[in-house]
């Protein structure tokens, strides 16, 4: 047969993720010649040999990928043959901008964890085991092309026998860029006030004996710290979040292995799957069993899989099977990650540390998934995730999106490649927005961008501390997207539909309006290169304090309730405390009183009529507390909720709900009708807007749209009647999201912008 050749760019997350070697002896197996490298836009192929061999070839290239690669497109070229012999890997080229997708942080494979505690294997209970389908990535990279001298591995030098392994083709270790050994690679030690336990004295068997006495430990991962506690000793869960200042916002926990997860939370087969796969997130599920302090006002657990060979050899070590696993830092601040700082910053909360010594480049959280009847919603996109491609845009230039203030993370687009960047926190802490900074420059670093070239995406909102970053970009153009058109439009980013007209339905706590006000509960008609006009909202209310509202929910009730007539609402049953009369007060005077259209705010005013009348601790807290009620108590008839004139009348639902709460009626069953209500009266405008303009999708965006009692009564009105219902999957419907919605609209919509100065 003749001899035939080609080409192949593959594109994706083809680095780090053993593609390499694989195509070595892919190429191999069908007698092909040729090389394969890592380039600036993925890996680039070169093969000769029989043309049915090159076909078998291309064939497997996508059907055998390595399961943690993530092939986006293949490029081949026919060429002419140049008589190679043999098949080679080159060293890594590095001509051009880089375009190559790093790859996330990857849990510990089935492999490297039966070698962990094979005792014959040289590295044998090696807390830093890893191959070309495991381990850390993102998080120890420095810069792109990804290889070991671009890692905080660099420091190591590979042994004879990592060194035969990392050139053998037949091995699992072959190109494995941190791949180390207990002879050459880093280790791990525990201190212990001024004591520091090595190696040779067992440190992890001291840390887990510490836990199973319940002390508090800090524990370095992949992407920083965590403090870890016996989730089943109250006294040191509550010890926990004495220290750590997080009253009542639910704890993550890490559970054994997967029989222990079943034990503990309910798990369908998708939620398994969640769990078991190699992002290894944390997953929201239903709790068969109560931990005190853990998660209150919940029937949810967060749970996740061991997933660094650390944690393994905690477990085996005798550590408790169910551990709170939190973020390494005080409530609210970023998770610490480089050593000295977490030594400092947790002195006062951890009785002891667990400290590896390979260095973390960055800092990188836990992800969090909720499985739900719509498929998978990430709530919090991080480890295992970030940086991945979260969609393609059709953008000729790089696009800087800058997201929002609170759940901050950004998006960089680099050749149409639209890269989300991990959670960063909440920008009103100053560490959450250095790591803003540390990102931006990390990501511009990686993928060579020059501010000049940069076109950079803001919110509207001008007292943004993103605004201020954005205004620090002087050589960049700017261009500026509301909040609430970014949400609906990143789902349609998601998704690559750049024209598909929808109405779109966004549901949050705040963002800055067109009109100056506070807007949260916004229905639009439109598309992402047409813009989307802003057609309906809920009704206006009153804001009492502004964005303190959000953390007195009889505060917000205030605003609420000045249109809705009420009984004296401190007296039983509602027993409202004293800020709300000041609230009333000040509504009296007209001082500090915002208009909003908040849905977020609607549902703090419901909380607050049915018994959460205290101030919150966390973010959203009092409407998970309302879901929470609700979510216990029978299907019931929905209060009302019409819409008039372009605006959704909650005045009536409010109303419905303070006279079931006057007469005594199950607080449960209220809260049922009162989500009932608000879906049906979304579900009704949704309707009557896809009528009015000739249309067959909504889409839903927004933190409010992680309420799955909500969701769940709106998607099944709507596709009741043909109507098709779009969330978001790649990326979080609340603020962390937001990014690809704003890069988006900022490169192919409509969008005010100002040139590079």
């Amino acid at each position: 047969m003749a001899t035939s050749a080609c080409t192949v760019t593959v594109r994706g997350v083809v680095q780090g993720v053993g593609f390499r070697p694989f195509v070595y002896r892919l190429a191999r197996a069908n007698t092909l010649a040729g090389w394969v490298l890592n380039g600036n836009e993925g890996v680039e192929i070169r093969v000769e040999g029989a043309g049915d061999r090159v076909d078998a070839f291309l064939r497997e290239l996508r059907t055998d990928a390595p399961a943690s690669a993530g092939i986006t497109d293949i490029a081949v070229a026919v060429a002419e043959p140049s008589g190679l012999e043999g098949f080679v890997i080159r060293a890594s080229r590095s001509d051009d901008q880089p375009r190559v997708p790093i790859s996330p942080d990857l849990a510990l494979c089935a492999r490297c964890l039966a070698e962990l505690f094979a005792p014959a294997d040289r590295r044998f209970r090696y807390p830093y085991i890893n191959c070309t389908d495991c381990g850390p990535r993102y998080s120890i990279v420095t810069r792109v092309p990804y290889d070991r001298e671009s890692t905080t591995m660099t420091a190591w030098t590979m042994d004879p026998p990592c060194e035969r392994e990392y050139h053998d083709p037949a091995s699992r270790r072959f190109h494995a860029q941190p791949n180390a050994c207990p002879s050459c690679g880093p280790g791990v030690m525990l201190i212990e006030g001024d004591r520091v336990v090595g190696a040779s004295a067992e440190p992890i068997a001291r840390a887990a004996a510490l836990l199973r006495n319940g002390r508090i430990l800090a524990v370095k991962g992949l992407g920083g710290y965590h403090l870890a506690c016996d989730a089943r000793n109250p006294a040191a869960v509550g010890a926990l979040r004495d220290r750590k200042y997080r009253k009542e916002k639910p704890f993550a926990l890490m559970v054994r292995d997967l029989p222990a997860a079943r034990a503990l939370v309910r798990l369908t087969p998708e939620a398994e799957a969640l769990l078991a796969s190699p992002a290894a997130p944390i997953v929201l599920a239903p709790a068969r069993e109560t931990l005190d302090r853990v998660a209150p006002d919940s029937d949810e657990l967060g749970v996740m899989l061991p997933y660094t060979p650390v944690h393994y050899l905690l477990f085996a070590a005798g550590a408790p099977e169910v551990l709170v696993m939190t973020s390494g830092n005080r409530s609210s601040e970023p998770i610490a990650y480089r050593d000295e700082d977490a030594r400092a910053r947790l002195a006062d909360v951890a009785d002891a540390f667990l400290v590896g010594e390979r260095p973390i480049a960055r800092r990188v959280e836990d992800s969090v998934v909720r499985q739900t009847s719509r498929g998978p919603v990430i709530l919090r996109r991080s480890r295992g995730y970030a940086p991945s491609v979260v969609a393609r845009l059709p953008a000729s230039r790089p696009v800087l999106a800058l997201g929002a203030d609170l759940k901050s993370a950004i998006t960089l687009v680099v050749d149409g490649q639209a890269f989300g960047s991990q959670h960063l926190g909440d920008l009103e802490h100053f560490d959450c927005w250095r790591a803003l900074e540390e990102s931006i420059r990390d990501l511009l670093e990686m993928y060579e961008i020059r501010p000049a070239e940069l076109l950079v995406v803001r919110d509207a909102h001008p007292q943004y501390r993103s605004t201020a970053v954005a205004a620090s970009f002087h050589e960049s153009e700017t261009a500026v997207v509301q909040h609430h058109r970014a949400h609906v439009a990143s789902v349609l980013a998601e998704r690559g539909a750049w024209g598909e007209r929808v109405v779109g339905l966004a549901l949050d706590g705040t963002g800055y309006g067109d009109d100056g006000s506070i807007w949260g509960g916004e229905l639009f008609v439109g598309s992402i290169r047409e813009g989307f006009e802003r057609v309906a909202h809920l009704r206006p209310a009153a804001l009492v304090g502004g964005d303190a509202a959000a953390r007195h929910p009889v505060q917000a009730a205030a605003g609420f309730l000045d249109q809705v007539e009420t009984p004296d609402l401190t007296a039983a049953p509602f027993d409202f405390p004293s800020e709300y009369t000041r609230s009333r007060r000040l509504l009296e005077t007209r001082t500090r009183i915002f208009s909003t259209t908040s849905a977020g705010r609607l549902f703090d005013a419901a909380a607050a009529l049915l018994g959460f009348t205290r101030p919150v601790t966390f973010e959203g807290q009092a409407a998970m507390w309302l879901e929470w009620l609700a979510r216990a108590a029978p299907e019931g008839e929905p209060y009302p909720c019409p819409m008039h004139g372009g605006e959704i009348d909650w005045r009536p639902l409010l109303r419905a709900t303070v006279e079931d709460r006057a007469r005594g009626r199950d607080p449960g069953e209220t809260a049922r009708a009162f989500h009932a209500g608000l879906a049906c009266g979304l579900a009704d405008a949704s309707v009557a807007l896809c009528r009015a303009h000739g249309l067959e999708t909504v889409v839903a965006s927004g933190g409010v749209v992680q309420n799955g009692l909500l969701l769940d009564r709106l998607v099944a009105s709507l596709e009741a009647i043909g109507i098709e219902v779009l969330i978001n999957h790649v990326v979080p419907p609340n603020d962390g999201g937001i990014s690809l919605g704003q890069a988006a609209l900022g490169a192919l919509g409509p969008c005010t912008s100002s040139p590079s100065r």
